[in-house]
């Protein structure tokens, strides 16, 4: 079959690779019928996530037809159209228990590499390094889904593809950030990066009660679909102020939980403050640029919650926690528990509530792959998210 595969840094090639097989009683094999590009991604492309090995099929967000099925499998059968979770995790552990799913105990099938690096290892998650189970991805005609009860759901009839697939990914990390986030009705929020996360967890702090939503970016061709199908407010962070403008709105308080949603990645509207972190980054000094996170930090208000839902790989220089201890903050992060909240998004989609069609800026054929990546990696052509088909 074919299969967009990470070639080593900045290089990526669709190749022939083996079709997966049922390996244990619980798997479902899965004819892709799209896989959606993340920011995430480009950590691994470029290089940032050092456990990628070459021919390692890339994607994790994606949905498609089940083709076959493990002898264990209760809710799935062979026609069914599933949206499958990014994380894989195994819905028995203590973890999965309580509904962190991605720290399941048991989804990564490769731990010791973040139980060096971490203390404990998380779940595991599809096209994202042998760090994270070395599973195959989605960017692909098909992908092996283990745990497929708890990590593949239906998707209800009306719901178009183009929409269903962000319930794999992007909108379940935006609803972990806003709902651990503690979202409360009245409050005023502010996200951090205008892509296809940010704007979810925009709207999934509207649907939680929020009184304000404010996003903050540099491109206004993202600013724009906030305005105009999020429904929130938004920023640009090289032409305003923004701790003077998020004063302002919030009665010189600042916001009462600010989620960052962009990672280890982020730029700055201070060029100093850019140069150095990405100068030391580049000489793996430090495994991220945080100045969003900073930013996060800095200006929400005493008491507030700050939550990183961007992807960080280790550590971080000039972390704020002064400001973190003596203003009182709640700083919290984690990857999306999608199984905990796929179901309810599946639900907002049908209704209307959640719409996340406009992502998919760019539906390419699988063959295009690396055009695809150039174009999200490059924000060529305001492209938002690229969207592959494979077959097509």
């Amino acid at each position: 079959m074919k299969a967009l595969c990470w070639e080593g840094v900045n290089s990526l090639a669709v190749r022939d690779v083996p079709e997966p097989r049922i390996q244990n009683r619980q798997d479902i094999v899965v004819k892709v019928r799209l896989s959606a590009t993340c920011g995430s991604d480009l950590h691994l492309v470029g290089g940032y996530i050092p456990f990628m090995q070459r021919g390692d099929v890339l994607g994790h967000e994606f949905l498609g037809d089940v083709v076959e099925v493990g002898s264990e499998v209760r809710n799935h059968k062979v026609g069914d159209r599933v949206v499958v979770c990014s994380f894989v995790s195994c819905g028995r552990c203590w973890y999965c228990r309580q509904g962190l799913y991605s720290c399941c105990d048991n989804g990564n099938t490769n731990p010791a590499i973040t139980e060096s690096m971490w203390g404990f290892a998380p779940g595991g998650v599809y096209g994202y390094s042998h760090a994270l189970g070395g599973f195959a991805g989605s960017h692909a005609d098909y992908v092996r889904v283990p745990y497929a009860d708890q990590g593949a759901f239906t998707v209800p009839d009306g719901i178009s593809d183009e929409r269903a697939v962000f319930a794999s990914d992007a909108a379940p990390t935006g609803w972990t950030g806003a709902e651990l986030g503690e979202v409360r009705p009245g409050d005023v929020v502010a996200v951090w990066g205008a892509g296809g996360v940010g704007q979810m967890a925009a709207r999934a702090a509207m649907l939680l009660g929020a009184e304000r939503v404010v996003v903050i970016d540099r491109y206004d061709y993202r600013l724009r679909q906030v305005e105009q199908v999020i429904g929130a407010e938004a920023l640009n962070y090289e032409r305003t102020d923004i701790g003077s403008e998020l004063l302002e709105r919030t009665g010189g308080r600042g916001p009462d939980v600010c989620i960052e949603a962009v990672g280890m990645e982020a730029h700055s509207a201070s060029r100093a403050q850019y140069l150095y972190d990405q100068v030391k980054q580049q000489l793996r000094l430090q495994t991220e640029r945080p100045s969003a996170l900073r930013e996060a930090i800095h200006h929400c208000r005493k008491g507030g919650t700050v939550f990183a839902l961007g992807v960080f790989a280790a550590l971080s220089d000039k972390f704020p926690m002064g400001a973190v201890m003596n203003k009182g903050l709640t700083l919290r992060g984690a990857q999306q528990h999608g199984q905990r909240f796929i179901p309810r998004i599946l639900a907002g989609m049908a209704s209307g509530e959640i719409v996340t069609e406009h992502l998919a800026t760019h539906v390419l054929p699988l063959s295009e792959g690396p055009r695809g990546y150039e174009l999200f990696k490059d924000k060529k052509d305001d492209c938002v998210r690229a969207v592959f088909r494979p077959g097509g």
